[in-house]
């Protein structure tokens, strides 16, 4: 694997943060947040361009007095991401400022072990790179699973649908196809730093990110930073237990929150719904497509379903009453609601509202917002940048 570049002091690291967070900027510009003299800042982006992190970018506009020089990060610089899920993956590549300049996604089973899953992902890495003529190498990789990660040697911890991948070396494996830095984290941890980086969370430090897909995860941002817990199991939400005598959950226990409001528990709720002929819609997609899964159960709620309206709503009322306590532990300034059932739209943020408004402390839910993510399936490899991307904006 190629060493990689890396700035060597705290003031560089800062400057290509800023570069990479807020794009092209005059030395004057860059001056200001700094707080270094002229000639220091001139020293570290001259070096910084040396490294081949930076470059000019011409003159700034005249205000008066002498033109300031524009720097901006390398236009060579190239950061892969891989967003695995436990149904799909997407992968792209960004430049520096991790603008997503290709992205490909596909169906994909996790259960199909890390072997196959890896494989198709470095495949699909490849073509973007072929089929948009990114003929330069790599300067990291970030990759983001759907299970508890060990974010120090980069390998899943027994993950409860990810048969096949306990303590399997992600890092290792993709960091020697690639010959590039890679680090790997939960995907509900890559989903938080792509709000971070460009979506709702832009300018909040401390915040929660929801994901609800196949299964229930919780990221946690403190100070602007992510908060992965002494062994990186923290915000595992799906499995706190809301009820002693539930449904089996893919944990093993019953009762847990993944195993009333998680995807498959609702595909499972959807399906026999339209068995017992409860759900005339859901009952006529059974019959054409022999099976059922969330995104039927959204589709009945759009067409006016009211079996489905009130799932929906039921979910949202489950996830809620996690959420409250939550919100009461931990104070917030936003939550963000990601993943495939965040396709429910207004029916179940309306109700996480309606329960965490109601259930919460006053003083915690004063001023906190409550959204959908607007990432879409870009959320994830925008994220998986970020983490890699940080990685390699850090002195070494």
């Amino acid at each position: 694997m190629r060493i990689a570049v890396r700035p060597e002091n705290a003031h560089q690291v800062r400057l290509l943060r800023l570069l990479r967070d807020h794009g092209p900027q005059s030395r004057s510009e860059l001056g200001r947040p700094m707080g270094l003299s002229r000639s220091k800042l001139g020293v570290e982006l001259d070096r910084l361009a040396e490294l081949g992190l930076v470059e000019a970018g011409g003159l700034a506009a005249s205000s008066g007095g002498r033109r300031s020089a524009i720097a901006r990060l390398a236009s060579d610089l190239r950061f892969a991401s891989v967003d695995i899920g436990a149904t799909s993956i997407d992968v792209a590549v960004t430049d520096g400022e991790l603008r997503v300049l290709a992205h490909l996604s596909e169906p994909c089973d996790i259960r199909q072990g890390p072997a196959a899953v890896l494989e198709r992902a470095l495949d699909l890495i490849g073509k973007l790179r072929d089929d948009h003529t990114m003929t330069g190498r790599l300067h990291g990789a970030g990759i983001g699973v759907p299970g508890p990660v060990s974010f120090r040697d980069g390998m899943p911890v027994t993950p409860p649908i990810m048969p096949g991948w306990h303590r399997f070396p992600v890092r290792e494996v993709v960091a020697q196809e690639l010959g590039c830095p890679v680090l790997v984290d939960n995907d509900v941890n890559i989903l938080a730093l792509g709000e971070m980086q460009a979506g709702s969370a832009h300018s909040v430090d401390d915040f929660l990110l929801v994901k609800v897909g196949t299964g229930i995860g919780c990221g946690i941002v403190v100070d602007g930073r992510i908060y992965r817990g002494v062994s990186g199991s923290a915000g595992d939400i799906g499995h706190i237990r809301i009820s002693d005598d539930g449904p089996v959950c893919a944990c093993g226990n019953s009762g847990c929150l993944e195993a009333y409001a998680g995807g498959g528990a609702l595909a499972r709720d959807a399906l026999a719904m339209a068995r017992a002929g409860r759900s005339a819609f859901l009952a006529e997609r059974l019959a054409g497509a022999g099976a059922l899964t969330a995104v039927d159960l959204a589709d009945a709620a759009a067409a006016g379903d009211p079996v489905a309206v009130a799932m929906i709503r039921e979910a949202g009322a489950r996830l809620g009453t996690v959420l409250a306590g939550l919100v009461s532990f931990f104070n917030p300034g936003l939550v963000v609601i990601a993943g495939g059932i965040a396709g429910f739209g207004h029916p179940l943020l309306a109700e996480i509202r309606s329960v965490v408004y109601r259930r919460s402390l006053p003083l915690a839910t004063g001023n906190l917002p409550i959204v959908l993510s607007e990432l879409a399936e870009l959320g994830g490899v925008i994220g998986a940048a970020r983490l890699i991307s940080d990685h390699v904006f850090s002195v070494a």
